[in-house]
């Protein structure tokens, strides 16, 4: 849209997104206002919790099928290079650092598979079929050695895995995507599209996200302050961007939730009259321009919100969810605070908060970047899914009491990134691909199982022949519409809405996949 197309109404809604974040903007322009809460009791909550790793999680390095076939051919295409990225077998010990490896015969480093230890076996509750080209009488299932945490969830019911999830617009066969027949996502291997193409089904540039549509549809229940509908603690999301509905930006960690710089200080330039003098201006109704009045009357909203906001965080619910502990970097040895659990404390402060706020439906969004491993793999991934394990099964035991109740029931976290990695190695890293495997947490997941076929894994060579894989390339089999749909729908969503929200859900024959 051009400058000069921008008529009142679209600027106020542009005006609605730029919620406050500390010193990143003056003061918040947002849609709806805070007013009197009413309490309200667990089982009329429900918030769903995007988790999003930037760059492009390599999966396969994440969750790992473990039988013989299987395992063989992870383990020889990976454990080649200047710095092998393949994970030790289940039942492995970890080998001290800087003693000789008995599986490569080199000096085992902390940021070499070896010092880790072997991958975790897990054990779904049901039995995942054994797809077409992999030769064994069962699967077998493990986690990479720094998701103990997970294993734990997932072993208690509260987590599951979806297999080979990617952006589709429809099924995609190997024959068809080799021959270029098949009808694809637009712009498939870039970042910023394929951020956006998860987060709201079109590439980059995109206004509206499905978590955003969510809001929309169920903003009302909340009502007078549909303002916190949407919340982001990691910066401006698309999936948040609903049509009505703006996202809700605020701060990681204490209180306050959120800072208006100026008109909440002490003074401004030396004075201690002008953040009142300011507060008076901006928030004056004499404007008789209506977009000025307009502005004024967003902005004084949006100061009332944030003191609303901050208030209910200093509720003794949300003061009582404990800080996150540190959390041990595998590859360095180093002690560290995690930002990802930082930000799902607040995500847990205010859903505490909910109740002072009359809240009863809610979408979060949180991330953590670096993913993007090209090069040196080993440095980084396994330091990242440490911090993600950490963080949710931190999240988990917050969400365990929550003013005297388990709210864990009342929340889903799911994982999301732009794509996986090639199975390939590239030498000590991994590039851009397509389809991979994400998690669910959360009381109403129907836990310890793993939905959605997992691949037959490896690349083709000789006689072999992948269905699964073009070249070093997992080609998905359940699309994201249909993993977001199964949320939206507990959520609250209707069939109808959900439809609309995902317009290829059509094109897919189970919309829903059962793991809530």
């Amino acid at each position: 849209m051009s400058a000069g197309n921008w008529d009142r109404r679209h600027f106020l809604r542009a005006g609605g997104a730029l919620s406050v974040l500390g010193t990143a903007a003056p003061f918040a322009l947002q849609m709806a206002a805070v007013g009197s809460a009413a309490g309200q009791s667990a089982p009329d909550y429900k918030a769903l919790v995007c988790l999003f790793m930037f760059g492009g999680n390599d999966a396969n390095n994440m969750l790992l099928a473990t039988d013989t076939d299987s395992w063989t051919r992870y383990y020889d295409t990976r454990n080649i290079g200047d710095e092998p990225i393949a994970l030790m077998p289940v039942g492995t010990p970890a080998t001290a650092v800087g003693q000789v490896s008995a599986f490569t015969k080199r000096t085992v480093a902390m940021n070499m598979p070896e010092a880790w230890g072997g991958v975790l076996p897990i054990v779904p509750n049901t039995v995942n079929p054994v797809p077409a080209g992999t030769v064994a009488s069962a699967r077998s299932f493990a986690l990479h050695p720094a998701l103990g945490p997970l294993r734990t969830l997932f072993n208690s019911g509260r987590l599951a895995a979806v297999a080979n999830i990617g952006t589709l617009v429809a099924p995609v066969t190997k024959a068809a995507y080799q021959a270029k027949t098949a009808t694809l996502p637009l712009n498939l291997f870039s970042h910023n599209d394929q951020v956006s193409t998860w987060q709201s089904g079109k590439t980059e540039g995109t206004k509206v996200g499905w978590g955003g549509r969510f809001a929309d549809l169920l903003a009302s229940m909340n009502g007078n302050n549909t303002i916190f509908t949407g919340v982001s603690l990691a910066g401006n999301a698309v999936f948040l961007a609903g049509q009505s509905i703006a996202q809700y930006q605020i701060n990681t960690g204490n209180t306050p939730a959120v800072s208006i710089t100026g008109t909440n200080s002490t003074s401004v330039f030396g004075s201690s009259v002008a953040p009142s003098v300011m507060r008076d201006i901006i928030q004056s109704s004499t404007n008789t321009n209506l977009m000025g009045a307009d502005y004024n009357d967003l902005t004084a909203r949006s100061i009332s919100a944030a003191a609303g906001l901050n208030a209910a965080f200093q509720g003794a619910s949300p003061a009582a969810i404990p800080a996150p502990t540190t959390y041990v970097h595998p590859s360095t040895g180093v002690v560290a605070q995690n930002s990802l659990a930082l930000q799902l404390q607040s995500v847990a402060k205010m859903i505490a908060a909910g109740p002072s706020l009359g809240l009863k439906r809610q979408v979060f969004f949180v991330g953590i970047g670096g993913f993007d491993n090209h090069d040196y793999q080993n440095d980084a991934q396994p330091g990242l899914l440490t911090q993600v394990a950490h963080a949710m099964s931190y999240f988990d035991g917050v969400l365990g009491n929550i003013g005297g109740l388990d709210m864990r029931a009342n929340v889903t976290t799911f994982t999301a990134s732009d794509f996986s990695r090639t199975f390939a190695t590239n030498g000590d890293g991994t590039d851009h691909a397509w389809g991979g495997h994400h998690f669910v947490m959360g009381g109403a997941v129907k836990g310890k199982d793993i939905y959605g076929q997992f691949p037959t894994v490896g690349l083709d060579k000789g006689s072999f022949n992948n269905p699964d894989f073009a070249g070093s390339i997992m080609i998905p089999r359940v699309s994201v519409d249909q993993y977001g749909a199964t949320m939206g729908r507990w959520l609250g969503a209707s069939d109808s809405d959900l439809q609309t929200i995902f317009p290829n859900l059509k094109n897919f024959n189970t919309p829903y996949l059962g793991f809530l």
